[in-house]
C-alpha cells in the first residue's frame, strides 16, 4: 500500500474513532485541506451516523437496497451542488434492526477536472432505473423503465445517465483506502 493511501487511512480512522493525530513533519501539500474538510464533513453529518431515522428526516430516500461490500444507499435529491458538509448520498450498513453510517458519497455525470477533495479516487455507477423500494434495474435510457419493477412491484422513482461516484469512508474504516468503491470490512453485513 503507498504512503498516500496509508497517510488517508491514518486520517480517516483517526477521524473515526475521534483522535487527533499530531503531525511530526509538515504534511504533503493538500493533506492538511483534506483533513479540514473530513472534519467540516464528519460534523455535519454525525446526527446521521446510528440514526436512519434521522436521514429520513432530512429527506434522504433509499435508492439501492444493500449492494455487497459497500452498502445501502440513501439520497437526498434536493442537494445538488458539491459541498462536503451535505453529501447527497449516505451509505449505511445494517445489522438486525441497527443502522450504522459507513460512507458518503457523490456523483457526477463526468469526472471532475479538479477533484473536489484532495487525492479524491472515483468509481462509476451505470444507468439505471430507481425504485421507490429501493430495487434498480441498469437500462442505458430512461424509456427502457417500467413503471413497476417486475420482481418487487414497487413503483419507477427515477432513471439517470452513467455516472461517476465517490465515496468517502468517513464512519467505517476501510482498507482499500478512503475513496475505494468497496470495502471488505462491510462484507459481513451483505447477508444481513
Amino acid at each position: 500500500m503507498s504512503k498516500r493511501a496509508l497517510l488517508s487511512m491514518a486520517i480517516a480512522l483517526a477521524l473515526a474513532l475521534g483522535v487527533g493525530i499530531v503531525a511530526t513533519a509538515k504534511p504533503p501539500a493538500g493533506r492538511s485541506a483534506l483533513a479540514d474538510q473530513l472534519a467540516a464533513a464528519r460534523l455535519a453529518t454525525g446526527k446521521y451516523a446510528t440514526s436512519l431515522g434521522r436521514a429520513r428526516a432530512d429527506g434522504y430516500q433509499i435508492i439501492t437496497r444493500m449492494i455487497p461490500s459497500m452498502g445501502y444507499h440513501y439520497m437526498n435529491p434536493t442537494i445538488q451542488a458539491f459541498d462536503v458538509r451535505r453529501p447527497p448520498i449516505l451509505v449505511y450498513e445494517r445489522r438486525g434492526r441497527g443502522w450504522q453510517l459507513a460512507a458518503l458519497e457523490w456523483v457526477f455525470p463526468k469526472k471532475p477536472v479538479t477533484p473536489p477533495l484532495p487525492g479524491a479516487r472515483y468509481g462509476s455507477f451505470g444507468a439505471a432505473c430507481h425504485y421507490a423500494d429501493g430495487t434498480f434495474v441498469f437500462a442505458a435510457t430512461q424509456d427502457k423503465c417500467k413503471p413497476k419493477n417486475r420482481k418487487t412491484g414497487a413503483k419507477f422513482g427515477f432513471w439517470h445517465p452513467d455516472l461517476v461516484t465517490m465515496h468517502v469512508w468517513l464512519w467505517y474504516p476501510n482498507p482499500s483506502g478512503l475513496f475505494a468503491s468497496f470495502n471488505p470490512l462491510v462484507k459481513p453485513f451483505d447477508g444481513s
